[in-house]
């Protein structure tokens, strides 16, 4: 039998995973938060938006708890869950996710960690609580992973928080990345071209 401790040790981390997510989006443009920063396509604000879909359709549906506002199609073909168009605020956006935040609280809060639910896109459909926690958890972490490159890219700023944000020390930073540059040529017996 798994305890509370569990269902309490992921919740929170779940918590902190959306919160460092989030974050990644302040300070920035409009235009940053939405452009296409991979030949895929991801976006700051469309991980948002995804992982708001996530969470309202997996602690939703799958425990018979439905979201209270319409959702988007389940993965749209057009992928319109990991872009926001331009009709769609930020404001929107987050807004959404933190309702889907509250939704998902009040599932993991009220449910036993051994609650059974249903995901019909999965191949073993019958799933616990714990299943969807974890999962949940891993997509958010993964996204979040992408954007804190994402967030690097455009501006150097890394960090899980405000108050973990590192000062961009550019010098430090150019030589650190020297250094694994020089490995890496050694590595490969210096055949690398650079072009």
């Amino acid at each position: 039998m798994i305890d509370d401790s569990v269902k309490d040790c992921l919740h929170g981390q779940l918590k902190r995973t959306r919160a460092a997510l989030v974050w990644k989006l302040e300070g920035l443009s409009e235009y940053d938060i939405r452009r296409p920063l991979t030949a895929t396509g991801t976006n700051l604000l469309g991980l948002v938006k995804h992982l708001a879909t996530c969470e309202a359709w997996y602690f939703g549906e799958v425990f018979g708890r439905p979201f209270p506002e319409p959702l988007p199609h389940w993965r749209d073909a057009d992928g319109s869950d990991l872009w926001v168009a331009q009709d769609e605020t930020r404001e929107q956006v987050i807004g959404f996710y933190q309702r889907a935040w509250e939704h998902a609280e009040a599932t993991i809060t009220e449910l036993p960690i051994d609650a059974a639910g249903y995901v019909p896109w999965w191949p073993r459909p019958e799933v616990k609580l714990l299943n969807v926690v974890v999962h949940v958890l891993m997509d958010t972490a993964r996204h979040a992973g992408h954007a804190d490159i994402l967030r690097e890219q455009l501006d150097g700023r890394t960090g899980l928080r405000a108050e973990h944000e590192e000062q961009i020390d550019t010098g430090a930073r150019e030589t650190y990345r020297a250094k694994i540059e020089r490995a890496a040529r050694t590595a490969a017996g210096g055949t690398v071209q650079l072009g």
